[in-house]
C-alpha cells in the first residue's frame, strides 16, 4: 500500500465544483437536516472506522458495482456512471455514499429520480419513496470527473495518454461514488471507453470489446471474486497486454506501456516463480489472474510510492522495474503477498493494516534471505533482522504507537510493516513453524472473500495452537513496551529516547517496507 502526501485545496475544490454543492432537486429541509419521515430514518454516515471515522456509510450493504467510465483525450475529462446494487439493513428515508471531487449530475433509486446533495465527502440521496428494511434496490449515479483536479486526497494518477488510479486507503470515492470501506466488499464489473490508439483496462478478466462509431473502443471487465473499493483499478493509456502462463494454469496478464514493453520484460518474467514460491506457503493463488501495471509515467509527483496492490494488478512506476532482480524481487513478493493478505482477506478496520503489511514484509523478507540477497541495512537472515528490529521496539511504540493501534498520521509508519513482521516472528517462535503455517492457512480460508480484524486473527491463532494466545498477542500488538522474544532471552530493547527516531521515509507508504 501507499500513503499519499496530502495536498490542501480550496474548500470549493474539496467537493468538485461549487455547482456540485447544490442540491440536485430540492429535498425537504427536515430530511436534509437529518430529521425523519414516515417509514424510516436517514442512514448513518459512518461505519465507525477507528482510523478514518468518517469513511463509509451504514444502513445498507453493497452487493455489486458496475462502473462505466469514458475518457476524452481532448478534454482529458471522464464521464462516469456508477450503478450499485444494495440491500438495506434498516428502513431508510435517506442514504449516503462517499464521493469527493465528482460533479454529480443525476441520481436514480430503483429507476426513479432521487434528490441529492453533496456535503463534505458525502453524497446524500433521498429516494422518491422510503426504502424498507431488507429491500434490494439499485442506485445509479451519473457524474463527471477531472483526473487533474486538486483535492485534499485523490486516487487519480494522470499520465500523458490517460490515467490510472490508486484508491488506497480512502480515495476510491474520488473516482466513483461508493461505500468506501474494505468491510463492505462487492462484485465489480467495468466498462472502460478509451480513445483511438489507447486501451482501457480494469480488474479481473476481459469479457468483451465494442468498437464505437467515433473510433473509440469500449472494454468490459469482470472481477470473479468480490473486492473492496480500495482495490479497484481502472486505467487508460497506450498499453499492450502481455500474457504468459503461470503455475498450475494461472493466466498472467501484464499491462505495459507499449514503448517500454521490451525493456520491462525481464521484470515481468519474474512473476511465475514468485507465484510458485508463495503458493507453496499460502495455497493456490486466490484470483482469476495476476499481473503488473507499470503506469505510463515516471514523474516524481505522479504517485509517491513504489508499488501498490490493486486486485489482480499491481501498480508500479516503470523505472523501478528496470533494476536487477535482487533490487526488485523482494518487493515484488511483498506486493504479491497482498493478493492473500489485504485482497482475499481485507482489513475489517484500517487499524488492522498490520495484517496486510506485516505479512507482506514477512514473506517478502523470507524470500529475500532465501535467495541470499542482503537487505537495505546489510543483514542476510530473518533472525538478524528481527534482532535489529526488536532493539528498536520501544522507540517505535513511543513514536508510532503499538503495532495494531495506529492513527491516520502514523498509519503507514514502519511500525505496521517491520513491527508487524516482529509480531509474526514472535508468534512463530512460540508455536513453531508447522502450527504457524496452520494458523495462516486457517485464517485465510475462514475469511476468504471477506474482511477480518486483529481479534479474528488472535482467535484463529488460539484455536489452531490449542492455547489461549490472546494475552501473548495483545501484549505484542497493543502493549506500550516490547515483550520478551520467545527463544531469544538474550535479545535486548534499546530504551526509548526523544532523540532516537524510528526509521521512517518521507515518501509513499510502501517505501516503508523492509523489502526495498
Amino acid at each position: 500500500m501507499r500513503y499519499r502526501t496530502r495536498v490542501t485545496a480550496p474548500a470549493a475544490a474539496l467537493i468538485g465544483t461549487a455547482a456540485a454543492m447544490t442540491i440536485g432537486t430540492q429535498a425537504s429541509a427536515a430530511t436534509r437536516d437529518g430529521g425523519t419521515t414516515g417509514g424510516g430514518t436517514p442512514g448513518p454516515e459512518t461505519l465507525g472506522d477507528s482510523v478514518y471515522p468518517s469513511l463509509g456509510n451504514a444502513g445498507y450493504r453493497v452487493s455489486a458495482y458496475h462502473l462505466d467510465l469514458a475518457y476524452d483525450a481532448t478534454t482529458k475529462l471522464v464521464e462516469g456512471k456508477a450503478t450499485l446494487k444494495i440491500t438495506t439493513t434498516q428502513a431508510l428515508t435517506r442514504l449516503s455514499l462517499d464521493a469527493l471531487g465528482l460533479d454529480i449530475r443525476a441520481v436514480r433509486v430503483s429507476g426513479r429520480a432521487a434528490t441529492f446533495e453533496q456535503v463534505g465527502e458525502k453524497l446524500r440521496i433521498t429516494p422518491a419513496r422510503p426504502l424498507p428494511t431488507k429491500a434490494r434496490t439499485t442506485i445509479c449515479v451519473e457524474y463527471g470527473a477531472d483526473p487533474a483536479r486538486a483535492l485534499a486526497h485523490t486516487a487519480w494518477v494522470v499520465t500523458p495518454d490517460g490515467f490510472a488510479i490508486c484508491p488506497q486507503p480512502n480515495s476510491a470515492h474520488t473516482v466513483f461514488p461508493c461505500n468506501d470501506h474494505p468491510s463492505d466488499k462487492a462484485d465489480f464489473t467495468f466498462r472502460v471507453t478509451a480513445p483511438a490508439g489507447t486501451r482501457g483496462v480494469a480488474n479481473g478478466l476481459l469479457t468483451g470489446t465494442e468498437a464505437l462509431a467515433d473510433g473509440r473502443t469500449a472494454y468490459s471487465y469482470k472481477s470473479r471474486e468480490p473486492m473492496a473499493t480500495e482495490l479497484a483499478q481502472i486505467t487508460v493509456g497506450d498499453y499492450v497486454i502481455k500474457d504468459r502462463q503461470g503455475p498450475n494454469g494461472l493466466p498472467l496478464r501484464d499491462v505495459v506501456p507499449a514503448a517500454r514493453a521490451a525493456a520491462l520484460e525481464p521484470a515481468l518474467a519474474l512473476t511465475p516463480n514468485l507465484v510458485q514460491w508463495l503458493e507453496a506457503r499460502l495455497g493456490a493463488f486466490p484470483f482469476e489472474t495476476y499481473g503488473l501495471l507499470p503506469a505510463n509515467t515516471d514523474k516524481a509527483d505522479a504517485f509517491d510510492f513504489t508499488g501498490l496492490e490493486t486486485q489482480t494488478l499491481t501498480l508500479y512506476k516503470p523505472n523501478f522495474l528496470l533494476q536487477a532482480e535482487k533490487a526488485i524481487g523482494s518487493h515484488m513478493m511483498h506486493e504479491l503477498v497482498h493478493s492473500w493478505f489485504g485482497n482475499l482477506v481485507s482489513p475489517g478496520n484500517w487499524a488492522d493494516l498490520w495484517l496486510n503489511e506485516g505479512h507482506a514484509d514477512f514473506y517478502g523478507l523470507l524470500y529475500r534471505y532465501e535467495r541470499g540477497w542482503a537487505d537495505s541495512i546489510g543483514l542476510t537472515t530473518m533472525e538478524a533482522r528481527m534482532k535489529n528490529t526488536y532493539a528498536l521496539g520501544d522507540q517505535w511504540r513511543r513514536d508510532s504507537g503499538p503495532v495494531a493501534a495506529p492513527n491516520e498520521a502514523n498509519l503507514f509508519d514502519n511500525q505496521r510493516y517491520l513491527g508487524g513482521v516482529l509480531v509474526l516472528y514472535a508468534l512463530r517462535q512460540l508455536v513453531g513453524e508447522s502450527v504457524f503455517a496452520n494458523i495462516e492457512s486457517t485464517f485465510l480460508n475462514r475469511f476468504r472473500n471477506s474482511s477480518a480484524t486483529t481479534d479474528d486473527y488472535i482467535a484463529v491463532a488460539s484455536e489452531v495452537s490449542g492455547q489461549d494466545l490472546s494475552g501473548f498477542l495483545r501484549d505484542w500488538l497493543y502493549g506500550t513496551k516490547t515483550p520478551r522474544m520467545p527463544g531469544h532471552p538474550d535479545w535486548t530493547v534499546t530504551p526509548a529516547s526523544s532523540t532516537l527516531a524510528p526509521r521512517k521515509r518521507t515518501s509513499g507508504h510502501h517505501d516503508n517496507s523492509a523489502t526495498l
